[in-house]
């Protein structure tokens, strides 16, 4: 293992060697000073220059160590721009500083103290959400979608959660994580993990709109295409699609022990490498292809279909609430309620969707961002980027909690299983019960004006 002395008067030489870093060379990434970072629901910050490593280092590469510096001091805290990424300057060896991966002004308090607060939020309306939803009576192709669509959201919060209180809730933003195979778990945990969650709910959700779309515009083809066994199935290939897109990200680096001195003493923190198969494929085109793909398939392609077919949901339920005017004045009234089911259905779930996409837009405008500058179109302070990385998550997790709200609010049905699991105090009168419509799949709760899941 290599040994790396940091000096006592670092701060003020790497300030120095910062500044003079375009003129001299002195730092430049792995290939080509290209920037790239997780593109997750939790990518941590946007990459900076790694300095060129040093020959003496028996390392194969560039590396970026996980160091968390020291932040003892209110200098620190208003030094750490200049300083995220410290160096010894004899060696020019490089280690990340976890602390200003992330701007810690933002990160403890919405990484650090919200976030515990959302999650046991998120677990409980989630949680409640799968015991209903997974009722026998309450098994609907949409619901089998909407039951995904929570699971994946509760994962997304929950894989990166132990990592958040260990580095901002509990303080060790600061300190070295060690040893590698930590490393390595941090990562998959706090980057790949939550993205493969998060990509499943974005494609469920699109999968969700074209349901809708095909009960309401198109509803001979239900019959064949609504069914539960093929809503299951499609629930399937989206986990195992979202699993396979981002499954070079496990192999992607290896994870490396170094052995440093900070403020003297011994420090032992990670560094990683890429793997041999992405330097032979090339750092750059391997990350391009990555964003690139996320961009398009995971963030923008969806994202203009979701508001697509909310367009359209909305025009169809206008019209039919049309026709369900000219139905009630012609006293058709078994005709007149299944129409108004169907419309109060596609108004929560254009609700649902419409609540998605309000936090999902930012996040694929700051991803797309991201990728613009790695190809270098346009430069830009990253520093930026970080803080809109920061809040995009957040309000992300925000909206996990939402969609129980909006189902109790706008589903008699699911009020009704909600008192029947926890509350033992409904009554169900079988002559309102409504019975299979190729509009919603089998149902079983009575006819309201509310939406009938």
């Amino acid at each position: 293992m290599a040994t790396v002395q940091v000096r006592a008067d670092l701060p003020s030489l790497l300030g120095k060697a910062m500044a003079t870093s375009k003129t001299s060379s002195t730092f430049v990434n792995n290939k080509n000073n290209t920037f790239y970072t997780e593109a997750s629901i939790w990518p941590s910050s946007i990459s900076y220059p790694q300095p060129a490593y040093d020959s003496s280092i028996t390392l194969n590469t560039t590396p970026t160590a996980w160091m968390f510096g020291d932040n003892n001091t209110d200098s620190y805290y208003q030094e750490a721009d200049e300083h995220c990424h410290d160096i010894d300057v004899v060696s020019n060896t490089s280690y990340g500083n976890i602390t200003c991966e992330s701007p810690i002004e933002y990160a403890v308090p919405l990484y650090g103290y919200c976030m515990p607060f959302l999650l046991i939020i998120t677990m409980l309306s989630n949680s409640l959400i799968v015991v209903i939803l997974s009722r026998k009576k309450m098994a609907t192709p949409t619901n089998s979608v909407l039951m995904a669509m929570a699971i994946c959201d509760m994962l997304t919060i929950i894989f990166p959660a132990p990592g958040l209180w260990y580095m901002y809730t509990f303080g060790n933003h600061y300190k070295p994580l060690y040893p590698p195979w930590l490393c390595l778990t941090y990562n998959i945990f706090h980057e790949i993990l939550p993205t493969i969650c998060h990509t499943a709910s974005i494609w469920l959700t699109l999968a969700l709109a074209i349901q809708r779309y095909i009960y309401v515009c198109h509803a001979p083809m239900a019959r064949t295409w609504c069914t539960m066994p093929r809503v299951k199935r499609c629930t399937l290939y989206i986990t195992l699609v979202s699993i396979l897109h981002q499954s070079s990200r496990f192999f992607d680096r290896t994870y490396l022990p170094l052995n440093i001195i900070w403020n003297g003493e011994p420090v032992e923190v990670c560094t990683f490498d890429y793997s041999d198969w992405v330097q032979y494929v090339g750092v750059d085109l391997y990350f391009t292809i990555y964003f690139l793909f996320r961009v398009l398939f995971v963030h923008l392609i969806p994202c203009i279909l979701l508001v697509t077919f909310n367009i359209l949901l909305f025009a169809a339920m206008r019209k039919a609430q049309e026709r369900r005017k000219l139905l009630f004045k012609e006293n058709r009234k078994r005709e007149c309620k299944k129409l108004r089911e169907t419309n109060c259905t596609t108004l929560m779930l254009i609700v649902v969707v419409t609540a998605f996409l309000v936090v999902e837009i930012p996040l694929a405008v700051v991803t797309a961002m991201h990728i613009v500058v790695s190809l270098k179109k346009f430069t830009m302070d990253y520093s930026v980027i970080n803080v809109l990385i920061i809040f995009t998550n957040f309000f992300v997790v925000v909206s996990y909690p939402l969609n129980f709200g909006i189902y109790c609010g706008m589903s008699r049905q699911f009020r009704e299983c909600f008192k029947e699991i926890f509350l033992g105090r409904i009554t169900v009168n079988k002559d309102q019960m409504s019975k299979y419509s190729i509009v919603n799949g089998p149902r079983t709760c009575t006819a309201t004006n509310e939406t009938v899941l």
